[in-house]
């Protein structure tokens, strides 16, 4: 080449390398989606718990401005001799409390929503819980907590549910509402916890509760819909019902955490020998639990096992 003239050169890939190079940056940012959906990462925060921080600093800097008193001061605090402990720990939470913090975590999904986006199959207009005529503003009013609550409670008394699948649920939750890039809100909140309720007890509880049960307890509700609500949850979820140890447990603490910011006491009773050895006992026995997990796991029951193409997930906690 003639070194008095100028010409650029530039390095075009193959078809091959072009095709590599697409697979390497699309795992690449499903990696980086993954560690940002804290129901599939344990680094991720957790979404309840930001949504509730507005009002926690709200709430705080009111009490500030206005000089409001903490009153008397009720918590328990160990000292070297005594240590004050609940009756709830991450292998077996106490199942009111944990009732209660997880209908305050939907709460605040709902106070806080960012839009009100939703999908058909779980508006209570469309496919109502109860016979009564669902009014025509329903989706401008948001429930309070003892609302959820309520409605929470029921099905868990009536169906005899674990606080671990309370756990469970709000972690399917989050999960359906970032998979499927919705809201959760008036019109639709009461479908989307049933939903969650009834995949989680089927994943989590030794004791399957079949779909007709919950036809049982919502007396104006079909098996047909039941059954439709669960294929499409689980069509959302991608049939992603895993839920690893590390997340679990990061839920578990966020939801003390949610107690903590909100007044939710906790029962505090000193510790006593016969208490220690019982928690140890516990824990030996939740590791057991850990272990047959992945065998229970199949041996799960899913209305919606004639489907093709599920994939069975080999174990719960991982």
């Amino acid at each position: 080449m003639d070194e008095n003239t100028s010409q650029s050169w530039c390095y075009l890939p193959t078809d091959e390398e072009t095709h590599s190079l697409g697979k390497a940056y699309a795992a690449l940012y499903q990696d980086l989606a993954l560690e940002s959906n804290p129901s599939d990462h344990p680094r991720a925060s957790t979404i309840f718990l930001s949504k509730s921080q507005t009002d926690v600093r709200e709430k705080r800097k009111s009490n500030h401005i206005n000089h409001v008193s903490p009153g008397q001061l009720t918590k328990k605090y160990s000292s070297c001799s005594t240590i004050f402990i609940d009756d709830s720990t991450v292998s077996q939470p106490n199942l009111r409390s944990t009732i209660k913090c997880v209908t305050l975590a939907i709460f605040y999904h709902i106070k806080n929503r960012d839009s009100d986006r939703s999908l058909d199959i779980f508006d209570e207009k469309s496919h109502p819980l109860t016979r009564e005529e669902v009014p025509d503003d329903y989706y401008k009013h948001d429930p309070d907590h003892k609302h959820i609550y309520r409605f929470v409670r029921t099905l868990f008394s009536a169906a005899q549910l674990t606080a671990e699948c309370a756990i469970v649920t709000l972690v399917y939750l989050e999960r359906l509402l970032t998979y499927a890039e919705i809201d959760i809100c008036p019109s639709n909140w009461k479908r989307i916890v049933l939903g969650a309720i009834l995949l989680a007890s089927k994943v989590w509880d030794d004791q399957a509760v079949w779909n007709v049960d919950y036809c049982q307890i919502l007396k104006d509700i079909t098996v047909e819909d039941m059954n439709e609500m669960e294929r499409h949850f689980l069509e959302l979820l991608q049939f992603n019902i895993n839920v690893p140890a590390s997340v679990y447990a990061k839920y578990y603490f966020d939801l003390r955490s949610l107690a903590d910011d909100n007044n939710l006491s906790f029962l505090l009773e000193p510790l006593s020998k016969e208490r220690a050895q019982k928690l140890e006992a516990i824990s030996r026995l939740c590791e057991d639990k850990y272990k047959d997990l992945s065998k229970a796991a199949m041996r799960r029951s899913f209305s919606a096992d004639n489907l093709v193409g599920i994939r069975r997930s080999n174990a719960i906690l991982s």
